[in-house]
């Protein structure tokens, strides 16, 4: 990909984060922003939204660095691995043992009541619903089937490993965040997975422009 492509790829995708972020702050953490409404504090209304669209550009950065990492995660499993078959059925494994990890080391020391746990599995549905849905379009965009698990494991792997900054806390307010940050990382993550063959397609046309250029002006200098 080339530095431009690249700075567009990056942007967009903190724009992606940023926005998701700000808008689900507005219904989860809606007891913060509901008395400065109700009190016409827009000025503190606006800066508290702001600091969310910054948190959501954080996550998007964190999910950029994730994605580049799977990125080279993915090339030395094929190579260990020798085939793509062997090394999607290491990737099924480990999506299993992650959604173990999730349920019985991340959710249950959060849980409290059975209220908590509507929550937590209610979180569980929307990452793997999100993860099947965005590897489905994966496949469906590139006609390859063998992508599926590729894409799932990015999707669930990743972005958990990802969101356990949030995972770990235990903060009064901690099932909020847990929540809230959970939402700019599924879309950074799919806005990643899916348009990243877009711009480096952009960024072979890119190349081959600038080599026509080239060409063309080597014939001018030696017509000249």
């Amino acid at each position: 990909m080339t530095i431009r492509n690249w700075a567009k790829f990056f942007f967009f995708a903190m724009l992606v984060g940023g926005v998701v972020n700000g808008i689900f702050s507005l219904f989860i953490r809606w007891s913060f922003f509901q008395p400065y409404v109700a009190n016409g504090q827009w000025g503190e209304f606006f800066a508290g939204l702001l600091w969310m669209v910054f948190l959501g550009f954080t996550m998007s950065v964190i999910a950029q660095a994730g994605f580049f990492a799977y990125l080279t995660l993915h090339q030395v499993g094929v190579n260990i691995f020798r085939t793509l078959t062997l090394w999607n059925w290491v990737q099924l494994l480990l999506i299993a043992v992650t959604i173990f990890d999730i349920v019985f080391f991340r959710f249950v020391p959060g849980v409290k009541d059975g209220q908590n746990w509507v929550f937590y599995m209610g979180l569980l549905v929307v990452l793997i619903f999100a993860s099947v849905a965005t590897a489905m379009q994966k496949v469906k965009m590139t006609g390859k089937k063998h992508v599926l698990v590729s894409a799932l494991f990015f999707m669930i792997v990743i972005t958990t490993l990802e969101w356990t900054i949030a995972l770990m806390g235990r903060d009064e307010n901690i099932n909020e965040y847990v929540a809230l940050l959970l939402f700019p990382l599924l879309a950074v993550n799919a806005y990643q997975l899916l348009v990243l063959p877009k711009y480096n397609a952009k960024s072979d046309e890119d190349r081959r422009k600038l080599e026509e250029r080239r060409k063309a002006r080597l014939n001018q200098a030696k017509n000249a």
